[in-house]
């Protein structure tokens, strides 16, 4: 549901009056529009848990005026990439859910998590996107008057409450973290059909077939990795695991460093639902023991399960984002990898202060 949530805002308009008002607010300064593009993937994430179809609905609104400027396709791609990565824990992030499912932890608490962090990481990249862009000619690209963006905000005010709305309703226990995707269809549509007056009845078809597909490969990737888990654990390779984790030196700390780097070669290898399914049982009872808050951890493997997601040469993800950007892998290699540092220092920064995934609960 969430899948077909995440097209559907795409097709009714909802995304592209998020990023119209972002674009009058910001398109002016140097590297505008990549600020645009950070903040329209955090706002569009809080919508769908699906970040194919974020990217499907962000980019083509966005790149052919980023190239206008001047913009370089690798450097387009390449931070494409790195805000898919960026936004793994905004709620309703697919993830999460996943998280909550395979280890216990509360949905609810992890919606609740989930959304500074992705600021802080939004930071570092916007922080890298000003150095490069220090320089930028903004030669013809003309201000919004403050009547246009007064407007364009009204316009989105619908488009703006649709990640409330979904928030609101899985934290006051309206709504379960999977019925709240038909609250935000029935919310899309009206606003298609009411507000946007954008309802394209052709392309429904489509899109169930579109969601049928995705949802039927993580399915299948579910159930693989499910077998997959007995195999280690019956083989012995679980106990293993957990005894070298548990036998770390240097307490949490050094247990929170090697989860980040394994989750990150996880994340390249597996992807994200798989690797839950997978470890998430296994190493989240040993953080506990380590004294770490099973929200903050979560948070932290996360993010670094969405850089080797969106890490060249061997995430899916980076693969997803140059299908959809329609550039292609060869150009964005080079650009992304400040991108990816960048989102590594975000997620150091995550793991070493606990109160940023903690401090709302």
């Amino acid at each position: 549901m969430f899948v077909l949530l995440g097209l559907l805002i795409e097709m009714t308009g909802i995304a592209l009056a998020m990023v119209s008002f972002l674009a009058n607010l910001l398109g002016h300064v140097r590297g505008g529009l990549s600020y645009v593009l950070i903040g329209a993937m955090y706002l569009v994430s809080g919508i769908s848990g699906s970040k194919a179809a974020d990217m499907a609905a962000v980019a083509p609104a966005l790149f052919p005026e980023m190239r206008k400027r001047g913009a370089k396709p690798g450097d387009l791609v390449a931070l494409l990439s790195a805000t898919g990565a960026q936004t793994e824990t905004i709620p309703p992030s697919l993830v999460l859910i996943t998280i909550g499912s395979a280890t216990g932890v509360s949905i609810a608490a992890l919606f609740t998590g989930g959304l500074l962090p992705g600021v802080v990481v939004g930071v570092t990249l916007a922080a890298l996107v000003w150095w490069r862009y220090r320089g930028e000619s903004l030669e013809g690209v003309k201000r919004a008057t403050a009547r246009e963006i007064a407007l364009s905000f009204v316009v989105a005010i619908p488009a703006l409450a649709l990640p409330v709305v979904i928030r609101a309703a899985v934290v006051e226990g309206v709504a379960t973290a999977t019925e709240v995707s038909t609250i935000g269809i029935v919310y899309a549509v009206l606003a298609g059909l009411l507000v946007y007056r954008k309802f394209e009845w052709n392309r429904v078809y489509p899109m169930l077939v579109s969601t049928a597909s995705l949802s039927g490969a993580i399915l299948f990737i579910i159930g693989a990795a499910t077998g997959m888990a007995w195999a280690l654990t019956q083989s012995g390779f679980s106990t293993a695991l957990a005894d070298a984790m548990k036998a770390l030196p240097g307490g949490g700390n050094t247990f929170m460093a090697v989860s980040i780097i394994a989750f990150i070669i996880l994340g390249s290898v597996l992807e994200g639902i798989p690797a839950i399914v997978l470890l998430g049982p296994l190493l989240f009872p040993i953080a506990r023991q380590r004294g770490i808050h099973e929200v903050h951890y979560a948070m932290v493997v996360t993010l670094a399960m969405g850089i080797g997601l969106f890490a060249p040469p061997f995430g899916v993800g980076y693969y997803a984002a140059c299908a959809i950007s329609r550039i292609h892998p060869n150009e964005g290699m080079k650009p992304i990898v400040g991108y990816m540092v960048a989102l590594f220092v975000g997620t150091v920064i995550v793991a070493a202060i606990p109160w940023i995934s903690t401090g709302f609960l």
